[in-house]
């Protein structure tokens, strides 16, 4: 490949003639990169209910220095003191959901970071800390320090030797370090806003599920008593048709497997829409009984989660051209009785604080937990005495729905530009000074 005029080729790819190289630990003070203690020496016998701060996995995921409930004794804190972090210290979560970062923040609770973190002070001299945070947070940053050589879904931070040496593009001058960091900032601004926004949207429409679900707040033009059925008096319930995850592929019948279901963020599944996605199954369609093959407006739960939060998680089926599509295993099937539901307001119903409390109640086991289909026949709703009062629940609840998803897919667009921003600035690839 011919390398453009001003350009050098490097281990990490094409960049300018006049930028570096550089590992971490050159962008570092001295002992400026430190991995959290040994397990041992953070056992919970030392934990007190208020104290020193122990910072922890979950203040880098979610960014957020307060949260948190683990303290040390004074005495502790002074034995661990090399593990103290300060305001403008970088921690990054090492196990788990790894390669998250988070930069300390001025005011933040004195404290020392446990086991499953490390922790990075710049040195200011050398490198911006806002084009460091946002080099670190790039895709191509973090396939270079995340292990893969285990295989399995469980990844791990590389190893500290080599993480030390993992280099990083640095332009010469901290000048055009700091305008990359701005133009950078400039579209993370526009992400956060827009992530706050949508935050607040669904906070809105939960507190209307909420009163519009339970008859807190009627809609105008509406009265009566609502009724409690249970989803036995309202449904026929069975379960679905076991088949594994590798019998799966891309030919034969639509199949809904529980892990789509738990993997889902949507209320629905718009068969017509989503067929080409949708995993198939290789079966005589004749041997599949009617009551696994799922229809419009049929509802779908699990019957196994790994919390109970899980327990109530169910989608609702669109097919209104009756493509075969086959619940499958650990799916427990709602085929309605007397059409008393209307369908979008079955999208609903199922995710009020109340519903869900029933789950989890009915919910068995350690691990994994299950719920019958005798237990879920059991669960209680209560409902508005008209399908005119559903309708309209249901659609003041979509109206709110369809807003937050254009919300979310311009910030999917955004990020994609981001994405493309850095690509452009952090290679080098178009100057800014």
């Amino acid at each position: 490949m011919e390398i453009k005029t001003g350009y050098k080729q490097t281990e990490i790819g094409v960049i300018p003639e006049n930028w570096k190289i550089k590992p971490l630990k050159e962008l570092c003070v001295p002992n400026g990169l430190v991995r959290g203690p040994f397990g041992g020496s953070l056992k919970k016998e030392y934990f007190v209910d208020s104290g020193i701060k122990v910072y922890e996995q979950k203040n880098a995921i979610e960014k957020n220095a307060v949260i948190g409930s683990y303290f040390v004794d004074n005495s502790k804190f002074s034995e661990l003191k090399r593990f103290e972090v300060f305001e403008k210290d970088f921690i990054v979560s090492c196990s788990g959901t790894i390669g998250r970062i988070f930069q300390i923040p001025h005011g933040a609770p004195k404290g020392i970071i446990n086991q499953a973190l490390l922790k990075i002070k710049t040195n200011e001299e050398v490198v911006n800390e806002k084009y460091f945070l946002l080099y670190f947070e790039w895709e191509k940053f973090q396939e270079r320090i995340i292990d893969n050589t285990q295989g399995g879904a469980m990844k791990n931070l590389v190893g500290m030797s080599i993480f030390k040496n993992t280099s990083i593009a640095l332009p010469s001058t901290l000048s055009e370090q700091n305008a990359i960091a701005e133009a950078l900032s400039g579209a993370d601004n526009l992400i956060t806003s827009l992530e706050k926004l949508i935050a607040k949207k669904k906070d809105i429409k939960q507190g209307a599920m909420q009163l519009l679900l339970t008859g807190k707040k009627r809609l105008p033009g509406f009265s009566g008593e609502w009724e409690i059925k249970t989803i036995g008096d309202l449904f026929s319930i069975s379960g679905g048709l076991s088949a594994s995850r590798d019998k799966l592929s891309d030919d034969g019948y639509c199949y809904l497997h529980y892990g789509d279901i738990h993997g889902s963020n949507k209320s629905y599944i718009d068969v017509g829409e989503e067929y080409p996605k949708i995993p198939k199954l290789q079966v005589n369609i004749k041997s599949v009984t009617p009551k696994s093959l799922l229809n419009d407006g049929d509802v779908v739960f699990v019957d196994a989660s790994e919390d109970d939060e899980g327990a109530s998680k169910h989608i609702v089926i669109k097919n209104q051209n009756n493509i075969p599509y086959i619940s499958g295993l650990h799916t427990i099937v709602l085929k309605s009785k007397d059409n008393s539901l209307v369908n979008l307001y079955k999208q609903y119903c199922f995710k009020t604080n109340a519903v869900k409390k029933q789950f989890k109640f009915f919910a068995v086991g350690t691990k994994v937990t299950g719920i019958s289909k005798t237990n879920i026949s059991n669960v209680q709703l209560l409902l508005p005495p008209t399908k005119g009062e559903q309708s309209l629940i249901a659609q003041a609840l979509s109206d709110m729905d369809n807003e937050i998803e254009e919300l979310e897919s311009k910030l999917s667009k955004y990020r994609l530009i981001k994405q493309g921003m850095m690509q452009e600035l952090l290679t080098g690839k178009k100057r800014l000074v």
